[in-house]
This record gives C-alpha cells, structure tokens and sequence, in this order.
C-alpha cells in the first residue's frame, strides 16, 4: 500500500472512530409523556425503537404532565419530544379554529406549520392510530344510538344528563356549547369531573353522557356504547412524534428513525395496549416492548 492510501486509511479510522464516541458522548434524548395510561406507553414504544436502530440513548419523563406543561418542556429544551395529538396541537396550542369535516392531512399540516413557526418544533409522520372523542354511554341504560345527531334526538325526549371534563366547558370551538349548538342536544342537567372518574360516573349511572377517548380500555372494562360524531364536530385527533427542531439538528439520524413507526399502530393496537395495562396491570415498559417484538420492529 503507497503512502497516500495509507493516510486516507488512517484518516477514514479516526472519522469512524470520531463517529464512535461522537453517538457515545452525545446526550441522550429526553422523551416526555402526559400523565395516563396510552401516554405512559407511548414513550417506552419511541423509546426502545429509537435505541434499537441507532446509537442513541434515551432517556425518559413519563407522567410529567398535560399539555400545558409538556408544551414549554418542549420550547425550554426541558425534553426533546413526545407524541401528540393532532387535534389538541391545533386547539389547545395553537388556538387555531378547525373546520368541520377536515382532513388528517389537512389539520396536520396547520400543526406542522405552526409549531415551526411558534414553537421551534415540528410534527414527524404520525403512527397510525387517532385518539379522538366518542360520545360514551352505558348499555344499560336503554339508549339506543349510534350517532351523536341520534344520540341528540334522545335527550329532546328524555331527561339525559352529561358529565365531562371542566376544559370541555370552557373550551371555544369544540367546546360543550359549541357541541350542544351543533347537534341540537338538549341535556337536563351537566356535572364536570376529573377525566378518570367521569368513567366511573357513567357506569355507575351518576352521570348519563360523557366524552370519552376511543383509545381508552374503560369503554370496554366499564361495558360502554359508543357513538360516531357523524357531523365531524370535532377535528382530527392523529398521534404523531413532536420535536424540537433542535433535537433534530443535533441528532440527524432521529427523523429518519422515528418515521419508521409510521403507520404501525392501529386504534385496535392502542386499545388492547392500554387494556394490558390498565384491566391486566402489566408494566407500560414491558407492553411497549412486547408490541415492538410481536411487530417485528425490533428483534428480541
């Protein structure tokens, strides 16, 4: 070998071995989540996938809190990503107005846009499942409806109370007076509970309505009918990755990696994951994993 293939070996050495360390030293990238069931498996699912097909490493701040913790988390670099909702990306961070009957791509792209320009992040391909409202009630309670504008006609002929959230009644634009305005519902009375325990209300027949989340096990645990929102009241409620854009430059290997997930996860997936947790009491770490395994995402 001549002198000058030597040194272009050596050099070559030293860029693989700078590489090396570069993925060894680098600091781990900090994954946050919101403080419920989906949202304490969802991370360990990025998490583990991203550890699998690259050098990085992780580290993890599940149940740090809602949206209005996690969005400045995110803009102080206080954690590098979570999975979002687009829906919520557009309403409660954005306060952007949604137009009835829009696409997942269309109200992705207003997300997408506008936490680049406010929020120095951005949304990455989403991963198949949409968590959004369904109007719940108990099969026993003699409703027969399976469609809020069907659900509507029953609470103009019997008294039918509702139970939500207090942000559902303060909420603009896919708020409760906006919702009631839309179909028509004529409830006798509303109760506002904590988010866990409006389930527990419904079942036990304290409260007749409420707005639950499709990708919550408790409709099945609780034996809950559900409704469609057949005049697409609410906007679309797509989960996606979202990252600083900075995360992004620092580890350029993390978009290409994360897209990876795309479309792998079904509302039916999310569903039996949250069911594992929340009716079997397994770990969320160790459903993550076993859905990873399972889907051949990463080897075992």
């Amino acid at each position: 070998m001549n002198k000058k293939m030597i040194g272009i070996s050596i050099l070559a050495s030293f860029a693989l071995y700078g590489c090396s360390l570069a993925a060894e030293d680098a600091e781990p990238i900090v994954i946050g989540g919101k403080p419920w069931t989906e949202q304490y498996i969802l991370p360990y699912i990025l998490g583990e996938y991203i550890e699998a097909h690259s050098d990085y490493t992780v580290e993890y701040q599940d149940g740090l809190g809602e949206v209005a913790i996690l969005t400045p988390a995110l803009e102080q670099g206080d954690i590098d990503m979570y999975v979002e909702y687009t829906g919520t990306g557009l309403k409660d961070v954005l306060k952007r107005e949604s137009e009835a009957g829009q696409s997942s791509e269309e109200v992705m792209q207003q997300v997408r846009e506008g936490y680049e320009e406010e929020l120095g992040a951005t949304w990455l391909e989403p991963l198949g499942f949409e968590n959004g409202y369904t109007l719940a009630y108990s099969k026993d309670s003699g409703f027969d409806a399976e469609t809020y504008s069907q659900l509507a006609d029953i609470t103009r002929s019997q008294n039918v109370t509702f139970g939500g959230p207090h942000s559902i009644y303060e909420r603009e634009g896919d708020g409760y007076e906006d919702l009631r305005e839309t179909y028509g519902f004529e409830f006798s009375a509303t109760e506002s509970f904590d988010p866990a325990i409006m389930y527990e209300a419904v079942r036990n027949g304290d409260i007749d309505v409420i707005p639950a989340f499709t990708t919550d096990s408790r409709i099945g645990l609780f034996d809950l009918a559900t409704t469609k929102d057949d005049l697409n009241f609410f906007p679309k409620y797509d989960a996606a990755p979202v990252v600083r854009l900075e995360a992004l430059e620092q580890y350029s290997e993390l978009e290409e990696v994360l897209n990876g997930l795309a479309g792998e996860i079904s509302e039916e997936e999310m569903l039996a994951m949250n069911a594992r947790v929340d009716v079997d009491k397994e770990q969320p770490k160790d459903v993550a994993l076993e859905f990873l395994i399972e889907q051949g995402l990463i080897e075992e």
